[in-house]
């Protein structure tokens, strides 16, 4: 508020403690948080009081439009990117079969599009359950590989008999 710094502030405590003295100093301090206290109050309240002015006469309303236009300004791919989102989701909602008679063409062929719809989603949900089943599979079968590998290097190799021949010292080599 002041933007009073450390150093600020300790010169002002030292000079109060030469003016003020030690003795008279804690009921200073006590004052001034007082009066800082009810200084607070009176803008929190001031600051409501006008938010509320603001309500009651609409200029809340003009503020959110004018962040729309700032949003819009300062970034207007994302705004037209919530404009086509906005308008989808207005075509979707339009599009609902029950809006209209049963019996008239329109409402024929809207229910023919629902249900193509279902049958898309359907088949899309299918697609992506059998891909995650195949991509678990492969998973699995890379673990288990792996796992095999681990087994194998953990196990010892099993000395054959020919092996232990060749590798023991005959008698005719420790006579050289």
């Amino acid at each position: 508020m002041f933007d009073l710094g450390m150093t600020e502030l300790m010169v002002i405590g030292i000079v109060a403690l030469i003016v003020v003295g030690p003795k008279d100093l804690p009921k200073l301090f006590q004052n001034v948080g007082r009066f800082v206290g009810r200084a607070r109050g009176m803008a929190r309240e001031f600051s409501r009081a006008m938010e509320d002015a603001a309500d009651q006469s609409g200029v809340k309303d003009s503020v959110s439009d004018m962040q729309k236009v700032l949003k819009t300004a300062s970034n207007p791919m994302g705004a037209a990117f919530d404009g086509v989102k906005q308008a989808a989701q207005d075509v979707k909602n339009s599009v609902d079969p029950t809006k209209f008679d049963p019996d008239s063409e329109t409402g024929k062929l809207a229910a023919e599009r629902a249900q193509s719809a279902k049958k898309i989603q359907a088949a899309t949900a299918r697609a992506a359950a059998e891909r995650k089943a195949r991509e678990a599979e492969d998973a699995m079968a890379t673990a288990e590989k792996y796992e095999a590998e681990l087994v194998e290097a953990k196990a010892p190799e099993p000395i054959l008999e020919a092996e232990a021949q060749t590798s023991a010292p005959s008698k005719d080599d420790s006579t050289i």
